[in-house]
């Protein structure tokens, strides 16, 4: 039973990054390019072949030299229609390839225009860090954002004819990393000091996978994606929320002193508190992602304080260390991060 439900999560994650299930006028440009050049390429191969068996069957020496294994077949020297035709085919093949893919590049170009009101554009800055996403969010439909979160991309859907495209400034804090969702657009790299753009938009609301495709280090691997797209009416739901800061629960105090007092706050930020880290995850609205570590374990208490205790377990080579922390502190620590949703 374990193998199915394995193998079951196996073929619809498979289908989750597929090329060939676009959701997005970008992917669907890609995976058009993509069949063209397989249906060519296809074509090239059983020419290629064809004229190989052919040859091999034809002039096979019981035919041809049953009297004299020695004879060779009549050779062919020099012929021009023949090397007209080697030259003049693969340089049709390669024009035409070198339309497509401009014609591709053109239409997954970003253009993005300048935020404005109405325009029910999202603007998001994503920053690729070893080995975690940073978004930062500065527009939505004209309306200026200022908020950070980390792994999961949320984003409107189109709705009743009503287009609501993403753009991605792309940029990375340490290495070469590279955004890769495979319905919703193209892999693009992310590169020291170098801004780079990306867009999409889609009608369908679902969960979107992805990762980092460009070798970054030792968990690149882990890097994984994930970008939620929900209904209008949803999106604006979560983003009320993700604007607030976080929740000063009475009841987590004790645990709230614990965070505070330990060296989380150089690294980790809580909007509302002392901490404010900049080098790793905003921890925030934690509780309202799926998952932990960059999308590898689900987002339960369970896992959250096996991360605490020692991230390694889940994540072996991932920057942050182990504190040895005692399980008193430990679990007052678990209790008030719980409570940020």
């Amino acid at each position: 039973m374990g193998g199915l439900v394995l193998l079951a999560n196996s073929a619809a994650q498979a289908e989750q990054t597929s090329i060939f299930e676009p959701a997005s006028p970008p992917a669907e440009s890609i995976r058009t390019l993509a069949i063209l050049v397989f249906v060519i390429t296809l074509f090239i191969f059983f020419v290629v072949e064809g004229v190989l068996f052919y040859s091999i069957w034809r002039f096979r020496r019981s035919k041809q030299n049953a009297g004299d294994p020695t004879t060779e077949p009549a050779q062919v020297y020099g012929s021009k229609p023949i090397e007209v035709a080697w030259t003049a085919a693969p340089a049709l093949i390669v024009f035409v390839l070198v339309l497509a893919s401009t014609r591709t590049l053109w239409e997954v170009k970003p253009n993005a225009p300048a935020p404005s009101a109405g325009d029910n554009a999202l603007y998001v800055t994503a920053i690729g860090h070893q080995w975690w996403w940073e978004f930062h969010y500065t527009s939505y439909n004209g309306e200026p954002l200022d908020f950070i979160t980390a792994n999961e991309l949320h984003v409107p859907a189109g709705e009743d004819g009503t287009p609501r495209p993403v753009y991605l400034t792309l940029r990375s804090a340490d290495v070469i990393h590279s955004f890769w969702v495979p319905r919703l657009a193209g892999k693009l790299d992310l590169i020291p000091g170098v801004d780079n753009l990306l867009w999409f938009q889609t009608n369908e609301p679902g969960l979107y996978l992805g990762q980092c495709a460009e070798y970054c280090g030792t968990q690149h691997a882990g890097m994984l994606l994930r970008v939620v797209v929900e209904s209008p009416a949803d999106f604006e739901t979560w983003l009320a929320n993700e604007r607030q800061p976080a929740v000063d629960d009475p009841a987590v105090a004790q645990g709230k002193a614990a965070f505070l007092s330990e060296t989380c706050i150089n690294c980790h930020r809580v909007r509302g508190t002392p901490a404010d880290g900049t080098y790793a995850p905003d921890l925030t609205h934690l509780m309202s992602r799926e998952t932990l570590a960059s999308g590898l374990v689900p987002n339960d208490r369970e896992n959250l304080r096996k991360w605490i205790r020692n991230p390694h377990d889940i994540k072996e080579g991932c920057l942050m260390p182990a504190f040895g922390l005692s399980p008193e502190k430990l679990d007052l620590i678990v209790d008030y991060l719980a409570t940020l949703k």
